[in-house]
């Protein structure tokens, strides 16, 4: 166990450093954290809200990767219950702590550079549709 985390700890500490593979890949920084509005101005967006409730607060955002919904929860599991739904209709989900943001796999991937957090896949229903559905 002690192993891990100095080789996990090792890791970060090359990934702060800029030291990834011959240094051409850019390291994913670590997954942002705070409120819907300091999301989006990570990435340079202004949220248009759709939904601002105790549980979820869920916005659309333009920036210059694209289009793309950004959400914050008010808890994890309340996170994972909109996610595990959401899936269902495809797309590509960037998960942070208590944010979401959805959006076409170009746009999650370079929202990702800054944001950090982890890509999770929805549903791919193209095998369905190809059969007249």
């Amino acid at each position: 166990m002690r192993v891990t985390r100095l080789l996990l700890g090792g890791a970060a500490v090359l990934a702060l450093a800029g030291c990834g593979a011959g240094g051409q890949t850019k390291a994913v920084p670590p997954a942002a954290t705070g409120s819907l509005e300091s999301l989006a101005a990570e990435v340079k967006c202004r949220p248009d809200m759709q939904t601002d409730a105790d549980e979820i607060r869920q916005a659309i955002c333009t920036n210059t990767d694209g289009k793309f919904i950004l959400a914050t929860f008010a808890t994890d599991r309340g996170q994972r219950e909109w996610i595990n739904d959401a899936k269902d209709y495809g797309g590509y989900y960037l998960v942070g702590r208590k944010w979401v943001a959805v959006g076409d796999d170009g746009v999650v991937k370079a929202l990702r550079g800054t944001l950090g957090g982890d890509v999770e896949l929805g549903t791919n229903h193209a095998a369905h549709s190809a059969h007249g559905g």
